[in-house]
């Protein structure tokens, strides 16, 4: 009668405690919450950054989601982006430390200058117009003393080599980096 009761109260205890973290493979209950708490917070971190007001195709804003710190990078053309960038990450719930890495690039009329012939060399073009419709556009132009970087997503491979050939026709420009991602549409 004692080793039955034994066995029971040992059956018993890991039910209690809940699934634990074997060899075979299985999650705790801790590891599923937070990669849920990390699917989230992606999520709210994106919905906030794209709000930002004066964020432009000038600018991008990329971030990475480790538990509850979120790390911001990429590059903007005004100051108060970067700060807006923080402030809105820093009220969403669940997210307890931010690592702002902006950087905010140099004034200088002549990328200034670029940034419109770029934009014009780019979304004229017939198989890019339709990137520019809206509020979001989905090719970045970031121009850092005469540099040009080409960040966001395209739907084909054609469309990120027109981007490129249309962003290096433009005079004045030191070098064209493409970092356009291809992303088959939805």
């Amino acid at each position: 009668m004692k080793t039955i009761k034994l066995l029971a109260l040992a059956l018993a205890i890991p039910a209690l405690l809940g699934p634990v973290n074997t060899a075979s493979g299985q999650d705790t209950r801790s590891q599923k919450e937070a990669r849920t708490t990390e699917a989230y917070l992606t999520k709210e971190v994106r919905h906030e950054l794209v709000q930002i007001p004066w964020y432009s195709v000038f600018d991008i804003l990329q971030y990475t989601v480790n538990g509850n710190e979120v790390t911001l990078t990429g590059q903007v053309v005004q100051p108060t982006i970067k700060s807006d960038a923080e402030n809105s990450v820093k009220h969403i719930e669940g997210v307890e430390k931010v690592n702002n890495q902006i950087e905010v690039l140099p004034t200088s009329p002549m990328d200034d200058q670029l940034r419109r012939a770029e934009y014009r060399a780019i979304y004229s073009q017939p198989n890019l117009f339709r990137y520019g419709v809206g509020n979001l556009q989905s090719i970045h132009i970031i121009v850092k003393n005469g540099r040009v970087t080409l960040e966001g997503a395209v739907e084909s491979e054609q469309d990120r080599n027109v981007a490129a050939i249309a962003a290096n026709g433009v005079s004045n420009v030191f070098s064209v980096e493409n970092h356009l991602k291809v992303e088959a549409s939805k």
